[in-house]
């Protein structure tokens, strides 16, 4: 028997759990998530309409692609996405944070503020798949309005839109200059770090249309390794570089993170700690507020969400879990990216289960 994703071609982490499937060699087929399956398997199963969903074939619901991920790691067996050695595990494990919680911004400010009236017509595909153009895009606007209405809390205005586009098109050029050495972030075979690139790069800033020529025309090496991601040729394969290497092309793209998206994290670890010393509640709410951030020196406020923090806490018990000699190793990885907040870096602990974030 075959594994179930439930997902969409538009959504962002549709695409990390698909391009990790394929990889992976899962055998499984693919449902177009409509109104029906929200109502009769999703919403059900998981309490809320957020793709993607993964049903085994034994059953079980899986929601969340981390979660996903690992449980195929665990079952499947063969080649693992996580590499083997200290520095490369842990600098992987930082950028899946930086692709999932922080390049959405990006994602979500390139899509609705230049493919609007494209992306209508994909949501449109999605809830009435037999339905004419017009009938999809006339769908799609009354749907869309509502992830239209989340870029504002993502920090997307007039006043952070030229920044935002500087360190997005900066990213580019560091990532272009990277996959002009190397195929996937680690060597030849891709980690959880290029899985949790992939979602934000494929499905939003290269399959939509304006943004993915913008991609195209910056940083063809990255369009090129989107493909490599999206287009699996050889499941399971491929190595990491020898040594515990992480490439020094790749430490611009670990600095961005730092500079970037580790001071807001820092903001809502606090954010969280007051909620918690008010609140006798096990379960934060999904935003704690609004964090401010900084992005190539323009400011903004953002949503804080505790989630993100749960991503980032998966990092930060590798490296506590280490022998002396390895967690050093990191150490000193930290320090070549400016880094070294994430070693006394401070939260209340969270866990994910049953598709429900709560205190530990």
């Amino acid at each position: 028997m075959s594994h179930t994703l439930y997902g969409a071609p538009l959504s962002l982490y549709s695409g990390k759990a698909r391009a990790y499937l394929d990889w992976k060699g899962v055998n499984y087929r693919e449902v177009l998530s409509t109104p029906d399956i929200y109502t009769n398997v999703i919403i059900p199963n998981v309490g809320r309409p957020v793709i993607p969903v993964v049903q085994t074939a034994d059953g079980d619901i899986l929601q969340d692609t981390t979660l996903i991920i690992d449980h195929f790691e665990q079952f499947e067996g063969g080649p693992s996405v996580y590499p083997e050695t200290p520095r490369q595990n842990f600098a992987s494990l930082l950028l899946e944070v930086f692709g999932d919680e922080w390049l959405v911004i990006p994602a979500m400010h390139y899509r609705w503020n230049y493919n609007e009236e494209w992306v209508y017509g994909e949501f449109g595909k999605t809830a009435l798949p037999d339905g004419t153009p017009e009938e999809q895009y006339a769908i799609g606007k009354e749907r869309g309005q509502t992830f239209r209405g989340f870029v504002p809390m993502l920090g997307v205005n007039e006043q952070t839109i030229p920044a935002i586009e500087a360190s997005y098109e900066a990213l580019l050029a560091d990532l272009n200059a990277h996959f002009t050495v190397h195929p996937f972030l680690f060597g030849t075979r891709p980690s959880i770090g290029d899985f949790g690139l992939i979602g934000p790069l494929y499905a939003h800033l290269w399959r939509d249309p304006a943004s993915g020529q913008i991609m195209d025309r910056i940083a063809p090496r990255v369009s090129a390794w989107v493909k490599r991601m999206v287009e699996v040729a050889a499941p399971q394969s491929g190595d990491f570089l020898p040594e515990d290497e992480v490439p020094e092309t790749l430490l611009p793209v670990l600095r961005r993170m730092t500079s970037e998206q580790l001071p807001y994290l820092q903001r809502v670890a606090g954010m969280l700690n007051d909620w918690v010393a008010a609140n006798d509640d096990s379960k934060p709410p999904r935003a704690v507020g609004m964090a401010e951030f900084t992005v190539e020196g323009v400011n903004g406020q953002r949503i804080a969400t505790p989630f993100s923090l749960w991503m980032l806490q998966r990092a930060l018990d590798y490296r506590a879990g280490l022998n002396a000699e390895d967690k050093t190793a990191c150490d000193r990885l930290l320090s070549e990216i400016d880094g070294e907040a994430f070693s006394h870096f401070t939260m209340p602990r969270l866990n994910f289960d049953a598709h429900v974030l709560t205190l530990a």
